[in-house]
């Protein structure tokens, strides 16, 4: 028995979304679009906010970022989910699985303290906008970035570190689509008790302390809102923070679901739903919630367009 629990695991294989081979096709089409459909947008948006002089703000910065982590986690879990519909046995390496649940954490971890960044630009835009450019100024900027981005990455080697040094006794088997915590978890033969109470810890960690920033500028942001006298100027107000509100109550509702749901609903078939939509949904949604309900990325757009058809002297250059 000691022998069989000290077996080495080289790879693991993964159950996939179904295991109804009539619906591996048309879900790799689905999802194919999906997953092309956020390459598309996030690296769109990346680019755009990086090229236009319009969109050079503080509000803009951190849209990007957040579109730099959306491509981060939707890449690390899409393609290699995209080849399993088309593979006999759905297999990833030992080393790639690490990798896969490495970035994986560093860039979904990262999401939720950028949208906290995003919501403290939102308050300062809409309660102090005379200091606005002084309170998010470049610096300030990165460094709101570079401190969740650094601490992601101490969290995401820390929990892989730590469950890939443990023993899984020749269970490789994982029940989800791609390598997360707590599928791996269930496969290891070693004490968990250390890897579930700091996963635990950090979890609570990151979802209330991001999610307590966003409920505390949205509070001061609708206060300072109903205090305004101008009904034109409460529009506006909304207005600004319409795109990022929807893109929290989704993200940060997914997340919730999936991890404060009771213990006695908690089941591997809901998970794959949930990670489904916040791994490669999400992604997809971001950018065209940001596209289509925001003057400035559309007129962007427009320029970008136009400077693009002048350049390469198209005939048509209308959109």
């Amino acid at each position: 028995m000691e022998e069989h629990n000290l077996t080495a695991v080289t790879e693991f294989i993964l159950l996939g979304i179904t295991d109804r081979p009539e619906l591996q096709a048309p879900l790799f089409v689905l999802f194919l679009i999906i997953y092309l459909t956020s390459l598309v947008g996030n690296v769109g948006m990346i680019v755009l906010t990086q090229v236009d002089s319009g969109l050079q703000t503080p509000m803009y910065f951190f849209l990007r970022h957040l579109a730099l982590t959306d491509l981060g986690y939707s890449t690390a879990v899409g393609p290699k989910m995209l080849v399993n519909f088309v593979e006999e046995q759905n297999t990833i390496s030992y080393c790639l699985c690490a990798t896969q649940l490495a970035f994986f954490l560093l860039f979904i971890i990262s999401e939720l303290f950028i949208l906290s960044a995003m919501s403290y630009d939102r308050y300062v835009a809409i309660c102090n906008p005379l200091m606005y450019t002084v309170v998010m100024s470049t610096r300030v900027c990165w460094v709101l970035v570079l401190i969740p981005y650094l601490y992601c990455m101490f969290v995401s080697l820390l929990v892989t570190i730590k469950i890939f040094t443990l023993s899984f006794c020749g269970h490789n088997i994982i029940s989800h689509f791609y390598c997360d915590s707590l599928p791996l978890l269930t496969l290891l033969c070693s004490d968990t008790l250390e890897i579930e109470v700091i996963i635990l810890i950090l979890a609570a960690f990151n979802l209330i302390s991001s999610l307590l920033v966003v409920l505390v500028s949205y509070l001061l942001i609708f206060i300072a809102i109903l205090r305004m006298n101008s009904a034109e100027g409460r529009r506006k107000a909304f207005s600004t923070c319409g795109s990022h509100l929807t893109t929290v109550s989704v993200f940060y509702g997914t997340l919730i679901f999936m991890y404060v749901q009771p213990k006695s609903n908690h089941s591997f078939d809901t998970d794959k739903m949930a990670s489904i939509f916040y791994t490669l949904v999400i992604p997809m949604l971001n950018p065209l919630i940001y596209s289509l309900r925001n003057k400035d990325v559309k007129c962007a757009l427009h320029r970008t367009w136009k400077m693009i058809c002048k350049h390469f002297s198209f005939k048509s250059c209308t959109i």
